[in-house]
């Protein structure tokens, strides 16, 4: 349902936050509030607001009363505007401005691409830790003032916002620790290079679902450009196609945590083989797509990797495959076990002082053997009894006197005895 346009913070502040539509609660995290408000303040003592505020898809376009704001606002930490409809950076400037103590401000998918965000307006946001602006089409000028007024912003999102480049700011934003820039469209590494010039501090760096190609670009650079970077999120990186570019991920001093799934690098593997593959190439990592790296997860994929490379020609065997032949030394190829049952046997048939060799399927029943043996040991069937004695049991014959019982369920092997007799009349 649409919401009506031209409303203001203030007018949906007081409309969701009334006792009639948000009763006073207690619990983690509520924090409720009752402020003393202005004098001749028509809300007085009736708004009960928590220190995290939610106004998302309200229909807001602009701030309304700045003391009312300032009066009811003075504790809230987390304000998210979300999906709303501020075009103007300065009616966003009038709300936060009275908001003395916020950390976190979300304004995901409001029209602000086309207002200029000027440098007194941002150092409103001055106290601001994490800011989300995806979707907002905010222009990198428009970052780039944020970065210079934000002297304590730990987190930054910037997913969906259309960027085929990256604009470095004129001054390093020394402070950040994440950014989420998904969902855009950022192919060249030389892009990816600039967010390592302009955050030097960055410990999380979140590009899936961008387009990314080869990582172009020397070990002893990557170092300097992500000297910090802990984790790193390359999900769906298209232009990922061969492995010397996960080798290189190997250039980040700090790196432990990766993500990469769908990568068309990978799609030719099993999953097993694609996580024993990945963990082998990458020794520093303790989480690989979500999942610990246990230390025994770790030896084994090295030795699957060692195997696997084993008999590749020597131009086609990556480096990382020397490194690890000296430490494990190299390897015997695994044994192939056939696990599937045995469909036959060979037997020692024994009649009177006749013996014969013989091979018996062991998908038949004690009734079809009979028919088999028949012309063996010239008896019939009802005048035929059979013993079977297992080379390895303690106990002497045993008589196979159930027509229907299969073969297979005595256990039969290679070299076992059947012995037949004649049923005494």
């Amino acid at each position: 349902m649409d919401q009506p346009s031209g409303r203001s913070f203030m007018q949906v502040l007081c409309e969701k936050y009334s006792p009639e539509n948000f009763p006073y609660r207690r619990g983690p995290g509520m924090g409720v509030h009752v402020p003393a408000t202005p004098q001749g303040s028509p809300m007085k003592d009736r708004l009960n607001l928590p220190s995290v505020l939610v106004l998302n898809s309200c229909g807001i376009t602009c701030a309304g009363d700045e003391n009312e704001i300032a009066a009811f606002c003075a504790h809230v930490s987390e304000l998210d505007l979300s999906d709303n409809k501020l075009e103007d950076w300065h009616e966003v400037s009038k709300i936060v401005s009275n908001v003395p103590h916020l950390e976190f401000l979300n304004l995901s998918s409001n029209p602000l691409s086309l207002s200029v965000l000027e440098r007194r307006c941002a150092g409103s946001f001055a106290g601001v830790r994490k800011l989300v602006l995806n979707n907002s089409k905010a222009s990198w000028e428009t970052v780039h003032t944020i970065l210079q007024e934000l002297p304590d912003l730990e987190e930054l999102f910037l997913c969906l916002n259309d960027y085929e480049t990256v604009s470095c700011s004129p001054v390093c934003c020394q402070s950040l620790k994440l950014l989420h820039i998904t969902d855009n469209n950022l192919q060249d590494w030389t892009e990816i290079r600039k967010l390592g010039i302009m955050f030097p501090s960055l410990d999380t760096l979140i590009l899936a679902n961008n387009n990314l190609t080869t990582i172009e670009e020397s070990e002893d650079s990557l170092a300097r450009l992500f000297p910090n970077l802990r984790s790193i999120n390359l999900h769906k990186s298209a232009g990922l196609h061969c492995w010397e570019d996960i080798d290189k991920l190997n250039s980040f001093p700090k790196l432990e945590e990766v993500k990469l799934l769908g990568i068309p690098l990978l799609q030719s593997y099993t999953t097993e083989e694609r996580r024993k593959l990945l963990i082998a190439r990458l020794p520093s990592i303790i989480k690989l797509n979500g999942s610990i790296v246990a230390d025994g997860e770790r030896e084994d994929s090295e030795r699957f990797f060692i195997r696997y490379y084993m008999e590749f020609p020597e131009e086609e065997v990556p480096f990382r495959y020397h490194e690890l032949v000296t430490k494990y030394g190299k390897l015997e190829p695994l044994a192939v076990v056939d696990l599937r049952p045995q469909s036959s046997v060979k037997v020692e048939v024994h009649f009177q002082d006749k013996v014969e060799e013989m091979s018996i399927r062991l998908d038949q029943t004690v009734a079809e053997l009979k028919k088999h043996l028949k012309t063996v040991v010239q008896l019939s069937t009802s005048n035929m009894l059979l013993f079977y004695l297992d080379q390895e049991a303690p106990f002497g014959p045993e008589e196979m006197k159930y027509s229907s019982r299969a073969l297979h369920s005595y256990g039969i092997r290679d070299g076992d005895k059947i012995y037949v007799e004649p049923r005494m009349k």
